[in-house]
């Protein structure tokens, strides 16, 4: 395959890349026998971020993927969440107060539109129990339905099939009737209502009252109510798990909702800053028990890290890495370094409950949107742009996080569409491996510079300040293309240096490594006597990542930028030689 340029349409899938302007896509495809496409991605954005910030930032990231697309062999070998999970929240479009109508329309169009690119879970996010009366918002008491046994019930209001006792089952057969696995959002422990009423809790062996060391036991017995959601502080607390009445009402709740034909829980105020490891590790097991296999992702992610994930990630499928992921630029721009930790950390895929587990970066804000704390459906366009949108639905693919699209689906516009369903993006998404972000050597400014055209490549300037160094091309004369030397290090390749401050010695600016171009035997032969003193400059020892200095290829006014790397080859705008 040749290269493929931003503004060139992409040959096997005829739909453009969605990167953002400025971006290199490189595809290179190997022999008709393999299975294996290689794809690296460098992405180099320039974005103006608001007039009020009167700045500009500049993402740089630079990806490599394998792609496997054994699936049909993939889906024997690996459990639950095989591969990130893909599908529709209702929570960025509605906030809590999304009715069964409403969710059935959109459960519909996930159906029919989106099923085909894996999106398969329609969830209902948080206060499904809520009635949306006057007085009623997220922390507030008094206005929640629960049961005979203290668990949340549906508010009958807003979901009238749940009458009479059916809960979510009608919703439930509905969206399993449409090719869908349902999911519901669920809070930490139990209802704060539900411990001042002092339930009795539930025994699901003998389905009468639990009973332990003579005595029956009641919600009140085993609330903890030092330890209430931190956000929820009036609404829910933890559940004391060393009691066996405690493990009992976690048990009830579970299978009921099992019982009602859920397929995904988001379980709620147990991650990050609420942390609640018992609970998790309790419901985790509890789980297992089911007959219905269940994914289990948990939330919230602020302040998490790859250590705090460690002792938990086996016992999810997925887990939330980043705070709430709204549409303001400043929400994307957090996520790029939460991104690479958790990727050089091996979290990615690695094993989960019965199956694998995923870091979360939330949900995709886009399309037709409420705002937090909502208590009415859509109302205004997602605020990003179209290119910052682009870069978040790129990462978000590149990072592998799960894909669960929040915006109204009944008003979802083509542009959106396109993007959220683009098959470059989702197959990276699902079957790229060892994704990391690339150990970069320069950042970049607008440079407008003529290109040395000889054969000497490597004549380059370094411009800027030690915080702020550009490399590029320019001409082969000029005062700044000089300071650059050969540090010979027996123990390794040789490396080509340059110094941006030609009066201090220590003061380096780049460092490439030396290392002769790979022929094979054939152009050994050939190549031997004009190309002896040629070779390539590598990004790292361990990375085929080659400067790439071409001057010769077209390119788009978009495109800035005047040096890149490239995977390495025998090609003229990568042969470099030492200059006098």
């Amino acid at each position: 395959m040749d290269l493929v340029g931003l503004e060139c349409s992409h040959r096997t899938s005829e739909r453009w890349l969605p990167f953002p302007i400025g971006t290199r896509v490189f595809i290179g495809v190997g022999s008709s026998n393999e299975s294996v496409i290689s794809l690296e991605v460098l992405i180099i954005h320039r974005l103006e971020v608001s007039v009020a910030m009167k700045a500009s930032v500049l993402v740089v990231l630079f990806f490599t993927f394998v792609f496997y697309g054994a699936l049909s062999v993939a889906s024997k070998e690996w459990g639950l969440a095989k591969l990130p999970p893909r599908g529709w929240n209702s929570y960025d479009s509605f906030s809590w107060a999304i009715n069964e109508q409403e969710f059935l329309d959109n459960a519909e169009i996930v159906s029919q539109r989106l099923l085909p690119y894996g999106y398969e879970y329609a969830v209902v996010d948080f206060l499904w129990f809520r009635k949306n009366v006057d007085g009623a918002y997220v922390d507030s008491y008094g206005y929640d339905s629960i049961d005979e046994w203290g668990r949340p019930f549906p508010d009958p209001e807003r979901w009238p099939s749940s009458r009479g006792g059916q809960g979510f089952k009608e919703v439930a057969r509905k969206v399993h009737k449409m090719g869908l696995k349902f999911g519901i959002h669920v809070m930490r422990g139990i209802s704060t209502e539900a411990v001042n009423a002092s339930t009795p809790i539930l025994n699901v062996y003998t389905k009468g009252a639990y009973e332990e060391s003579g005595r029956q036991w009641y919600a009140a017995d085993i609330g903890m109510k030092y330890k209430t959601c931190a956000w929820m502080s009036h609404g829910f607390m933890s559940v004391n798990t060393d009691l066996g009445a405690g493990r009992a009402f976690l048990r009830s709740l579970y299978q009921q909702y099992a019982e009602w034909g859920v397929d995904f829980v988001k379980l709620d105020c147990v991650f990050g800053d609420d942390l609640d490891t018992q609970e998790i590790i309790t419901v985790s097991k509890l789980l297992k028990e089911l007959e219905r296999p269940v994914v289990l992702s948990i939330s919230p992610g602020s302040s998490v890290t790859p250590s705090m994930a460690e002792g938990i990630s086996n016992y999810v499928n997925m887990y939330r890495i980043t705070g709430d992921d709204w549409d303001k630029w400043t929400d994307v721009v957090s996520h790029f370094d939460i991104s690479r930790d958790f990727a050089a950390a091996k979290k990615t895929g690695a094993a989960g409950l019965q199956g694998r587990s995923w870091p979360d970066l939330d949900m995709l804000p886009l399309g037709w949107l409420a705002d937090p704390n909502a208590k009415h459906g859509p109302y205004r366009k997602c605020n990003l742009s179209l290119d910052e949108q682009k870069t978040q639905m790129t990462l978000w693919s590149m990072a592998k996080s799960p894909l669960m699209f929040g915006g109204d689906l009944r008003h979802i516009d083509e542009m959106t569409f396109g993007l959220i369903t683009n098959p470059t993006l989702l197959e990276i998404n699902s079957y790229s491996t060892k994704n990391m972000e690339f150990p970069y050597v320069f950042s970049k400014e607008d440079l407008r510079c003529t290109s040395c055209a000889s054969t000497q490549r490597f004549l380059s300037q370094v411009m800027g300040t030690p915080d702020d160094k550009v490399l590029g091309l320019t001409s082969c004369s000029n005062e700044k293309a000089k300071g650059w030397f050969i540090a010979r290090d027996y123990r390794k390749l040789d490396q080509i240096c340059c110094k941006y401050d030609m009066k201090n010695s220590d003061s380096l600016s780049y460092c490439f490594y030396k290392r002769k171009p790979l022929l094979t035997l054939g152009e050994e032969i050939m190549y031997e006597q004009d190309h002896q003193e040629n070779f390539h400059l590598l990004a790292s020892e361990s990375v085929e990542a080659c400067l790439d200095a071409s001057v010769d290829r077209k390119r788009t006014a978009s495109e800035r930028d005047s040096t890149f790397l490239s995977s390495c080859k025998r090609h003229a705008s990568q042969i470099c030689r030492c200059g006098a």
